[in-house]
């Protein structure tokens, strides 16, 4: 089931670099939620910091409230692992596991949280790769190399293998930036069919897509150089690309900067 997540007064650091500063907002379950902004303004350390991959970096920390529905999940009794069970991840380029079959590419997270039978696995095998628009595609060749796909098909294949361990939310960090615009226009749809059972926040450069894919957008920038990232604001997709609140954001939006 899809979750809500409530952030507040959220900062990351690495070290002695304070990476973003002072975010606060709501993203809503059964929904895009799109993070546009510069390079370097703090967009993708934020989305990891939404299932603690922040934090597998040395000396790196976070402040501030992460909620998904009523949990915490920034509470010492919570385990990390558990929150990358319920926050999937799929990343810029597409990372099967290169020794892998198609088929143990899905079922891994399965069989690391101790599914062992082996018609649950097909199922869910075969229900994920449906979920990803990959079945009619692969069906034929499960036991060849998840690495032999081309790269549209892998990064669905790493779709498959986040949604088959039935996360609540899923986490895109510039999903289609290695791909060509067929497979973009393929995970696009995707994601769009995908919102209807996950909560979705995607990071993208390109604002098109996130005009195209997101409910939400929320537009991030840097006070100055050395100076953390910050939310400049939030607000429906809609609104963001036609009449922004800030003058920061139009700016960026319409290419005076960025």
């Amino acid at each position: 089931m899809a979750k809500r997540i409530d952030i507040s007064g959220l900062h990351a650091h690495y070290g002695a670099v304070h990476a973003i500063e002072d975010i606060s907002m709501t993203i809503e379950p059964r929904s895009v939620t799109a993070f546009i902004g510069p390079s370097g303004c703090g967009k993708s350390t934020f989305l990891r910091t939404l299932n603690r991959m922040h934090e597998v970096i040395p000396g790196a920390r976070v402040e501030g409230k992460v909620m998904l529905d009523d949990e915490d999940l920034y509470d010492p009794s919570v385990d990390p692992v558990a929150v990358r069970r319920l926050v999937g991840m799929v990343f810029q380029r597409p990372n099967p596991f290169p020794t892998m079959s198609i088929y143990d590419n899905v079922a891994a997270g399965l069989k690391l949280n101790g599914v062992r039978r082996k018609s649950r696995l097909d199922d869910i095998v075969e229900e994920s790769l449906q979920g990803a628009n990959l079945w009619n595609e692969v069906k034929d060749r499960l036991s060849k190399p998840g690495a032999g796909l081309s790269g549209g098909q892998q990064q669905r294949l790493c779709i498959a293998r986040a949604i088959a361990v039935q996360p609540q939310v899923l986490l895109m960090d510039e999903p289609c930036s290695a791909l060509d615009p067929i497979s973009t226009l393929a995970i696009e749809d995707l994601i769009d069919k995908l919102k209807a059972q996950y909560t979705i926040v995607i990071v993208t450069h390109n604002m098109q897509q996130a005009a195209r894919v997101s409910d939400r957008t929320a537009f991030f920038n840097i006070a100055g150089t050395g100076k953390p990232g910050k939310l400049i604001e939030i607000d429906d997709t809609s609104k963001i690309f036609t009449n922004p609140e800030q003058k920061a954001t139009e700016d960026y939006i319409t290419g005076r900067f960025g």
